[in-house]
């Protein structure tokens, strides 16, 4: 079983889900189409896809098929997932789980994947009961009403409080996953790293990323004309006319302010002296060279690969460290620097308080600070 991708001028248009005979899953794939319908990204497609394919692999593996699926089958997914092995390399430095012993190394699927799958296997399924396809009356992820849930102080009240229909809900199958922190970079090392880059192109897009909060697809997807230089913003707006499928996050159009002297100043450099002159495309950052690709936009595989090479060539490369780290840092700068929540969720451009919320937690810093003042007044 195999997840194909249909393109059309290099961008994924379709997303298809084929046995090991190359014939299409139909439900599976009607599924992603009705996804593509609403708009979802190449990626979002992508991820859906991959993760139905643990679902109708254990399907076959048990024997079972997929209207029969039911709650007590939900629950031998999860079995299954937790002893699935990983087939990607671990992309963060830390613990990770063996499976199958010294004679057999290899890490398991990690909480925050298995739970991954099961929301998109609950999704699955409420389409499927929404279109009429699935012969349950109720879905087989089931979900309860979590009233602990709505007493936590860091979850987001709708606006009309105990009044509004809303209800915390959380589904009965899942994983506990640990609470990861963004971890931002030092300022050693970010003045290491910038003063290192030997391209104006290159210096823009990560002051961006740094100065503005833009996430990297973002950055690579601006316009000329997005950049207002007199009053010193950027407009952030939803496209996917990129050659290379790089498109932003977000579906909201925000605008940025960016007052950081540095980080305008270099974008204006590169785009009167180093973006090629003869250029047609709209997008601001483009590829210089004499190579065939020259005047296309920049992709978001070379700014990964300009981002690690120089980390790596500095010793400074971690698997924290990559481009959307320094959103990270401005995000934290930002709210250690007293910037309101609200405000914060605006110009980063989530679309939900919860996002947010992870800057808000106490940094390392601010707690080494405070533990430092306390130790002085019991001295």
């Amino acid at each position: 079983m195999q997840v194909l991708k249909e393109r059309q001028g290099g961008i994924v248009r379709r997303v298809r889900l084929v046995d090991d005979d190359g014939e299409p899953v139909g439900p599976a794939c009607r599924f992603l189409d009705h996804l593509g319908d609403r708009e979802f990204s190449p990626h979002t497609l992508s991820a859906y896809a991959y993760d139905l394919q643990y679902l109708f692999t254990f399907l076959r593996s048990e024997g079972l098929d997929w209207q029969g699926f039911r709650s007590p089958d939900a629950l031998r997914l999860l079995a299954f997932l937790r002893r699935t092995p990983s087939r990607r390399p671990a992309q963060r430095l830390g613990l990770t789980v063996i499976a199958g012993g010294a004679s057999a190394p290899g890490r398991l699927l990690a909480p925050s994947t298995v739970n991954r799958i099961l929301a998109a296997v609950s999704s699955f399924y409420d389409w499927a009961i929404v279109a009429e396809e699935y012969d349950g009356e109720t879905s087989p992820m089931q979900t309860r009403l979590d009233p602990a849930l709505a007493r936590v102080p860091a979850r987001h009240q709708p606006f009309m409080g105990r009044a509004s229909r809303q209800q915390p809900i959380r589904r009965t199958v899942t994983v506990k996953q640990p609470r990861r922190l963004p971890r931002p970079m030092d300022e050693p090392a970010l003045e290491e790293f910038l003063g290192g880059l030997k391209r104006l192109r290159d210096l823009a897009v990560f002051l961006l990323m740094l100065d503005g909060g833009l996430r990297p697809g973002e950055v690579l997807s601006l316009h000329v004309g997005d950049i207002s230089y007199g009053r010193r913003r950027v407009t952030v707006r939803k496209r996917d006319d990129h050659p290379r499928g790089v498109r932003g996050k977000s579906r909201t159009e925000r605008v940025v302010d960016v007052h950081e002297p540095r980080t305008l100043d270099a974008v204006s450099r590169y785009v009167m002296h180093e973006r090629p002159m003869e250029a047609t495309s709209p997008f601001v950052f483009l590829i210089g060279g004499d190579g065939l690709r020259r005047l296309e936009p920049l992709g978001y595989d070379a700014v990964v690969r300009l981002f690690s090479r120089r980390m790596a060539k500095l010793g400074l490369r971690t698997p924290e460290t990559t481009p959307h780290a320094l959103r990270h840092t401005h995000a934290t700068a930002m709210w250690e620097g007293g910037m309101r929540e609200l405000a914060l969720q605006k110009r980063l451009g989530h679309a939900s308080p919860e996002s947010t919320k992870v800057y808000t937690r106490v940094s390392d810093d601010a707690v080494l600070a405070e533990y430092t003042r306390a130790l002085e007044n019991n001295r």
